[in-house]
């Protein structure tokens, strides 16, 4: 056998994880009111579409509503955190 056949194949590069800086920055540092004026002209737009694409709209808008929805709790939650860690030593019950 040659030396060639006895090393194994080397694995395969790991790929890298998707970053999305500009949704990451949004959700570190956003209001609540930032979040609805993101939202407020796609929205806008959205239920403004007639003819053929307006049945698409309408489920597109569903998912941006439920988007915003998701976001917004995030918001609270991030809030949340922060008022724990400001109050103290709190720790979980």
């Amino acid at each position: 056998m040659s030396p060639k056949s006895k090393q194994s194949a080397p694995p395969p590069p790991q790929q890298p994880e998707p970053l999305y800086p500009a949704i990451e920055g949004l959700i570190e540092k956003a209001t609540a009111e930032e979040i609805a004026a993101v939202f407020a002209q796609l929205k806008a737009d959205l239920g403004a579409l007639k003819g053929p694409k307006a049945e698409q709209g309408k489920k597109v808008l569903k998912s941006v509503e439920r988007t915003e929805e998701l976001l917004s709790y995030l918001l609270q939650v991030r809030e949340k955190i922060h008022a724990e860690r400001k109050g103290g030593g709190k720790g979980r019950k």
